[in-house]
């Protein structure tokens, strides 16, 4: 039996997919369940399974755009794996009994009529002072075009020898096309503004320091920032609900929960995964939460339904180093925070001045929805938040709100 297999849906509105990577060769013996592609979608890279054991024959190339639904393969469950082995040994038999070529016979072309340029090129040429050697023909057979000649620069004196240098061009992911789309459109059709802030860590730190330890060995999670960032994010959109609402033409939708997006590194590029319902989550259900959407992008394993939906996003670039950074927002969404690098720095406290480890705010939002007094203001609710973390994000029961 023949199997035609054909490309699934991976979600809804997705109609077209790319493959990304072919796991098997032609004429490879597959087991069932075992992956044989990766194929790129809007949203996520997937593996695709074979739904049979049998001898695949590819219908798709590598770099390939095919619909959902289309066939890519299929797999005749009567061959086997010795087939496979045979195949392999009949082409290696060919390879050894093939003519070798002797590489060291010089072969002569002339290479006038290649280099010689058109006459177009060649007034172009003469008016810039540059010679044929100078130009790298792109034309048939390597003639030089007007085009070459109009792009052509003339040489300053002698060129150094810089050795060889090469370039590498390779497409694009489907998924990277489409966050590069994305972000061409949150730029183009929405009023976006960037308001900064900074905030004394010093009562966080020393918060983590006192319970880090014991939250470990009670729920196996590290106790990180973030628990605290999106702590200080719930409490400020309850504050300023408009920072937790989207423009839908003419109209505005807000919600009453919170469905934070948080902004992680993957193999295939940046991941948005969504901490559903963060509101009504602690700080250790917030770790493992974040902790868990983390390997699976990291493992390439993020699914569509893990990126759809969010009210507001995260993204913490002070994990690569960053200082500061205009996030762009993620749409629809109205806004998001870019969390940075803490840094030891010198601030006037009551008059001194005292070392404090300090870190940069800034929230990306959507003017059209968001009034400036609202963005200052959500910030500063962040920023109350994170410099009295134990009034205002634990109730002054650290203990409890750790649940220790």
């Amino acid at each position: 039996m023949i199997l035609e297999m054909k490309v699934p849906s991976p979600g809804e509105s997705i109609t077209e997919v790319e493959i990304a990577q072919w796991l098997v060769s032609d004429g490879d013996y597959v087991e069932k369940d075992q992956a044989i592609a990766e194929v790129d979608s809007d949203k996520a890279t997937l593996e695709l399974p074979a739904e049979i054991s049998g001898t695949i024959t590819l219908k798709a190339e590598e770099g390939d755009a095919v619909e959902v639904g289309a066939v890519v393969c299929l797999i005749d469950s009567e061959g086997n794996a010795s087939a496979s082995e045979t195949k392999d040994n009949k082409t290696d038999k060919i390879k050894a009994e093939s003519p070798k070529i002797d590489l060291q016979t010089p072969i002569v072309e002339s290479s006038y009529a290649a280099q010689s340029p058109s006459p177009a090129a060649k007034k172009i040429m003469n008016e810039k002072g540059i010679s044929i050697n100078e130009v790298k023909g792109s034309g048939r057979g390597g003639r030089i075009t007007k085009n070459d000649a109009v792009k052509a620069v003339p040489s300053m004196g002698t060129q150094p020898d810089w050795g060889e240098r090469n370039q590498n061009r390779s497409k694009l992911s489907m998924l990277r096309r489409k966050v590069a789309e994305r972000l061409v459109d949150a730029k183009n059709e929405t009023a976006m503004l960037t308001t900064f802030n900074e905030v004394d860590m010093a009562e966080v730190f020393k918060v983590r320091n006192v319970f880090k330890d014991e939250f470990l060995k009670k729920h196996k999670a590290k106790l990180g920032f973030m628990s605290f960032f999106t702590k200080a994010v719930v409490r400020a959109l309850k504050l300023y609900p408009d920072v937790n609402s989207m423009m839908d033409g003419d109209y505005k939708i807000s919600y009453d929960y919170c469905d934070i997006s948080v902004a992680v590194s993957g193999p295939k590029g940046l991941m948005v995964p969504v901490v559903r319902n963060a509101e009504l989550l602690s700080f250790s259900g917030i770790e493992k939460e974040i902790g868990r959407l983390a390997v699976k992008a990291r493992d390439g394993k993020i699914t569509v339904d893990d990126m759809t939906g969010g009210t507001f996003t995260i993204s913490n670039g002070g994990v690569f180093g960053s200082m500061l950074s205009t996030p762009i927002i993620n749409p629809p969404q109205s806004g998001i925070l870019g969390m940075h690098n803490i840094i030891q720095r010198p601030v006037a406290i009551d008059g001194k001045v005292e070392i404090r480890p300090m870190m940069y705010l800034a929230l990306s939002y959507d003017h059209r929805i968001i009034d400036g007094k609202e963005s200052v203001g959500f910030l500063v609710a962040i920023k109350e938040a994170l410099e009295n973390p134990k009034e205002l994000l634990m109730d002054d029961n650290p203990e409890k709100a750790f649940e220790l």
